[in-house]
């Protein structure tokens, strides 16, 4: 079923009802929905008949559930064997910086605090291999429980084509770009974003301090050295682990707009010829009231500014707005916290989601978890059904220890190793029978297809497949079906991701755990 044929009502997986369509796009349409088996609003992306990179986002889908950071936007389900392939994500209800910055800048610490909860965010998903490439104000939100949401991370990449050799430096880069918009109100990067574009000097954006005056020469500078890899202070920033890092101490407050009809006029300085020390004539001063949609995740919109010369009534108004806010917080908590009790009281919480049930039966017992060990191979070698082993000398740096070595494939021109082979992987010698529990991959970035076999002797037919995972990226563990025991195990790709120049998977390091 193609997106163009489905309709406000249609039902995915027997459970999905698709209420509203909120954006469409080449190739893909972002529905808000329904989940009848668990009564909550969930946000599902269905994709055309015959787009091309449908396989790439439900992969990029299912690699950041396994995200292990709450700010990260939920993925619930993500299925690509139906008529039908869908990715079902958190519906967010909040505010996007877009529509914060609508109502002007934010006050400096309060936007540094932002931006390091969303530096902090990619941090953790760039430890896992995955990057987002496409960040913007609309993907930053603030919700209603008061807390900080990144959307979009792998799956918007994946969506759009969107690729680079450097992407952990294309992150930082946006969380400069970020950084920039809350705390002036402008955006300095590519056109698309719903805020006015960043003065120019000389054709590179006005340095922020000379935008609004009063913005502390420490995020001036990392603007800088992040947005536009300045050699200023320290030098360029190359991933967001540094702007994180950079940011460690900024308090975490409430992101209120600083209502620009209150502030100073922005003094003519003397004109520059660098994007560092570059000007242009004093912005107007802005008002504006509401938001974009943005994504469309339900953002609440944004009260009006109250006129200027009211400043000590919204000094009032303020204190109570967010006394209400907080009652509204503590009432959600109590009603879900009542639902949940409710629902395991009824005996009806065995009907959980898929993943959820999955992974209840995967688990190990905590008393067989604590008796399994580490298992050391003695050796690690290429094997291949037909045809010459990829860089077989680098097998080993698969089992050496070190996450910053890796043994990768060849680069191949198509999918499906270019039709050359029907997979390719990395046999380890155990030197002798062990049972294997659980295998513990690094991965490169991209999603990989990846299964684990064990046998006492080396071959597909000879050897069992005891576990398999697909979209796998970065740090993944593979709990086998059932233990399996053998000599041999083999970690086996049957498809790579396509990076930059073709198709290559890659084995940073592999960690075997069972029984001796």
């Amino acid at each position: 079923m193609s997106t163009s044929m489905i309709e406000p009502g249609a039902r995915l997986a027997g459970r999905y009802r698709l209420d509203e369509l909120v954006s469409e796009s080449e190739g893909a349409a972002f529905w808000k929905a329904t989940d009848e088996t668990l009564a909550r609003l969930v946000a599902v992306w269905t994709f055309t008949e015959g787009f091309p990179r449908t396989a790439e986002a439900v992969r990029a889908a299912r690699a950041t559930s396994r995200i292990a950071d709450s700010r990260v936007t939920q993925v619930f389900d993500a299925d690509d064997s139906g008529a039908t392939p869908y990715v079902v994500e958190e519906w967010v209800v909040g505010q996007s910086l877009t529509d914060l910055l609508k109502q002007g800048p934010l006050e400096p610490d309060r936007a540094a605090g932002l931006v390091a909860e969303a530096a902090e965010t990619l941090a953790t998903a760039n430890a896992t291999g995955l990057f987002h490439l496409n960040l913007t104000p609309d993907k930053l939100i603030w919700s209603v429980g008061g807390a900080v949401k990144l959307t979009g991370i792998g799956v918007d990449a994946a969506l759009r084509g969107i690729a680079t050799e450097q992407p952990a430096l294309a992150d930082a880069q946006g969380l400069g770009r970020l950084l920039y918009a809350a705390l002036t109100g402008y955006w300095p990067g590519p056109a698309g974003v719903d805020l006015p574009p960043a003065p120019l000097v000389d054709g590179s954006p006005r340095r922020p301090t000379l935008v609004r005056p009063g913005i502390p020469p420490r995020y001036d500078e990392l603007v800088g050295r992040a947005a536009f890899q300045a050699q200023v202070g320290p030098g360029p920033v190359g991933s967001a682990r540094e702007v994180a890092e950079a940011l460690a101490d900024v308090p975490r407050l409430v992101p209120i707009p600083v209502s620009p009809t209150h502030a100073p006029a922005v003094p003519p300085p003397e004109r520059g010829t660098s994007r560092d020390s570059g000007q242009f004539p004093s912005a107007p001063s802005r008002q504006h009231s509401g938001g974009s949609g943005g994504r469309g995740h339900g953002r609440a919109r944004a009260a009006a500014e109250p006129p200027a010369g009211r400043g000590e009534g919204r000094s009032r108004v303020l204190p109570r707005a967010l006394m209400g806010v907080a009652a509204l917080v503590v009432f959600v908590g109590v009603v879900v916290g009542a639902w949940h009790v409710g629902s395991s009281m009824s005996g009806s919480g065995t009907e959980g989601t898929e993943t959820g049930g999955s992974q209840q039966a995967s688990g190990e017992d905590p008393a067989e978890e604590a008796e399994l060990e580490a298992l050391s191979p003695s050796s690690a070698d290429v094997y291949v059904e037909s045809g010459d082993g990829d860089h077989a000398d680098k097998a080993e740096l698969a089992i050496d220890g070190d996450p910053s070595t890796a043994w990768k494939t060849s680069t191949y021109r198509g999918p499906q190793f270019g039709k050359l082979k029907s997979g390719i992987g990395l046999v380890l010698d155990m030197g002798g029978s062990v049972e294997v529990h659980r295998a513990d991959l690094n991965l490169g970035s991209g999603g990989h297809e990846v299964q684990v076999l064990v046998g006492d002797s080396v071959g597909l037919d000879s050897m069992t497949v005891a576990g398999k995972e697909s979209g796998a990226t970065g740090e993944t563990s593979i709990e086998l079906d059932d233990p399996a025991k053998g000599r041999y195990v083999l970690v086996w790709f049957t498809d790579i991701p396509q990076v930059d120049g073709g198709w290559r998977g890659s084995i940073n390091e592999v960690e075997l755990h069972g029984k001796t």
